[in-house]
């Protein structure tokens, strides 16, 4: 007959059964793996899936290998030309040797964020404004070559890094909108003093034609008459020398009779 003390037993080593298997199995996710540290000592990365490990002498740490993002903080940053500037980041990386990232660094996330700190204020400190705004693509992968180097012994790869906002302050808005101003202005300036120049040329090339064409000039000059005369009420005098020729008067007469009497 079976006593009480024996069916508590029973139960007892039950549960320290099931106490032992829950302990010695464990499931790793599809995009994590598990570093199984025996006593201390590294023995194996394990997983995707179930794992066993020896209750109270295995120690698994379980790394995720998707990509993970780390904010930059706002840096204020003095440039070259000493011109103030606030930059921030972002940075993506994923843990591709979950050995390494366990032995090689306390804290890769921690490690991953202070080195881009450092690293985008001396690629920025080294440039000057203008570069700083316009070569956005030159700062990223300057920044991920950096960052490449130095965490590659820890096992993760830098996959992108995006300067995502360069701040000015008001003063230097205001400073830059007045210079783009003026730039605006000369460059007007510029063109219509091309255009005065190109006229100039023009009508250079225009005499040079007309002094060794009496001919044409007086042709031009009937053309000038014909438009005057479209406006009543005016008296064109004709400056000494500059008769019209008898053969072409009747024409002219005709010309100015024409357009005076539609």
């Amino acid at each position: 007959m079976v006593s009480v003390a024996d069916i508590v037993g029973i139960v007892f080593a039950l549960i320290i059964i099931l106490i032992f298997v829950g302990l010695s199995f464990r499931v790793v996710k599809e995009w994590e793996r598990a570093v199984v540290l025996r006593l201390g000592r590294i023995l194996s990365v394990k997983g995707p899936g179930i794992i066993f490990l020896i209750p109270f002498v295995d120690k698994p740490l379980v790394v995720d290998l998707r990509i993970n993002t780390v904010e930059v903080p706002a840096q204020t940053i003095v440039t070259r030309d000493n011109v103030t500037v606030t930059i921030d980041a972002v940075v993506y990386y994923k843990v591709v040797d979950p050995m390494k990232a366990v032995s090689s660094v306390f804290n890769y996330n921690v490690a991953v964020l202070n080195i881009a700190q450092t690293s985008l204020r001396d690629i920025v400190g080294q440039m000057e404004l203008d570069d700083v705004l316009s070569k956005r693509e030159e700062i990223n992968k300057k920044l991920q070559e950096i960052l490449d180097t130095i965490t590659e012994p820890w096992g993760i790869k830098v996959t992108a890094v995006t300067v995502r906002d360069v701040r000015l302050s008001s003063e230097l808005l205001t400073a830059m909108a007045k210079q783009a101003e003026a730039e605006r202005i000369r460059r007007s300036k510029i063109i219509l003093s091309e255009g005065e120049r190109q006229s100039a040329n023009i009508l250079a090339e225009a005499s040079s034609f007309y002094e060794t064409r009496p001919i044409a000039i007086q042709l031009r000059f009937i053309e000038a008459l014909s438009d005057i005369s479209q406006k009543g009420g005016l008296i064109v005098v004709v400056p000494a020398g500059q008769e019209l020729y008898p053969t072409l008067s009747l024409a002219a007469l005709r010309r100015l009779e024409n357009k005076s009497n539609p």
